[in-house]
């Protein structure tokens, strides 16, 4: 009952957060626009500052673990690998095949990941070590996802290896991850209220993402591309989780370490593929779907997951 409650708690607030975001979409308080405006603000100004905070309140020498790193960097090159080449025998259509890789491997693992891993540890636990995790796969991310919609998509917009690494260089994320190593290496201490400040932005950063993830659902389009996107859920939220979760086991993982490598497995797909789908040439109504779809039920299998893993004492 203990575990069950831990569970509940830890995938309740996704749902509940989610469902008031598509709630306000339907009333009217929000509509497409909106949400794309407000994420692009909260993701240039919230999210860095969530990143810098985390770093520079924690303990890098403790958070740097580089077996997990390691371990996280070639699963995510793994599943890439074999989604890529599972896809181009099954999918016939260029400016599908970049969006189903994407949506198979990508993971929305900063909106969702993050917050679920919070949850689901004892209160007072340092996640600093899931920050550190994000800011060496999501570049990885992204990289992948050019070269997925480049190579295997109808990409219109080719992007050289120097804008490729300004790209990535740029991004709010690694950014404020940056910001923060540099202060800690510097020692340098900031006031306590430009910190409190910090602090209330990082708090209020998933939330927010969260309730706009909600905004962006539409399930009206579904219905007429089940027969692609049922597939890729079902490897997106069951077959990927189950596969590296037992690697994860096997590797000797515990606690919060087999909880980060939930979060970045487990989660569903990330809400930025379906922009750069949007950017590069790819299908854009197959990636809303597939972020959608896998959005919508992960609440599901993350409580699924979470409960499993919590009764069987590895987190």
């Amino acid at each position: 009952m203990e575990n069950l409650k831990v569970c509940v708690n830890a995938v309740l607030p996704i749902f509940i957060v989610t469902a008031a975001g598509y709630l306000a979409r339907r009333l009217g308080c929000l509509n497409g626009d909106d949400v794309f405006r407000f994420n692009k603000l909260v993701f240039n100004f919230f999210m860095p500052v969530m990143m810098f905070y985390n770093v520079y309140v924690s303990d890098l020498a403790v958070s740097f673990n580089h077996k997990l790193l390691v371990c996280s960097l070639l699963g995510v090159l793994m599943v890439w690998l074999v989604c890529t080449l599972a896809v181009l025998h099954t999918e016939k259509i260029p400016a599908r095949r970049g969006v189903m890789i994407q949506g198979l491997y990508r993971s929305n693992f900063v909106i969702i990941g993050l917050p679920l891993v919070q949850q689901l540890m004892p209160e007072g636990t340092d996640c600093s070590l899931v920050i550190v995790l994000i800011a060496t796969v999501v570049p990885l991310y992204n990289v992948l996802a050019v070269v997925s919609l480049e190579l295997f998509g109808e990409n219109k917009q080719k992007l050289s290896k120097l804008e490729l690494a300004a790209d990535i260089l740029k991004n709010p994320m690694i950014l404020g991850t940056i910001a923060g190593v540099l202060f800690y290496i510097l020692d340098i201490r900031l006031p306590s209220g430009v910190v409190n400040a910090a602090k209330q932005m990082a708090n209020a950063t998933s939330p927010l993402l969260m309730f706009l993830l909600g905004g962006f659902f539409d399930f009206s389009g579904l219905k007429n591309q089940l027969h692609e996107v049922t597939p890729v859920v079902i490897c997106r939220l069951v077959i990927i989780p189950a596969v590296m979760l037992a690697i994860g086991y096997m590797l000797g993982f515990r606690g919060i370490e087999f909880a980060s490598i939930m979060a970045v497995f487990a989660a569903p797909t990330a809400i930025a593929s379906f922009t750069m789908a949007q950017q590069m040439g790819g299908e854009p109504e197959l990636a809303g779907n597939i972020v959608v779809a896998t959005s919508a039920l992960c609440p599901v299998t993350l409580f699924a997951w979470s409960m499993l893993l919590k009764t069987a004492g590895v987190i």
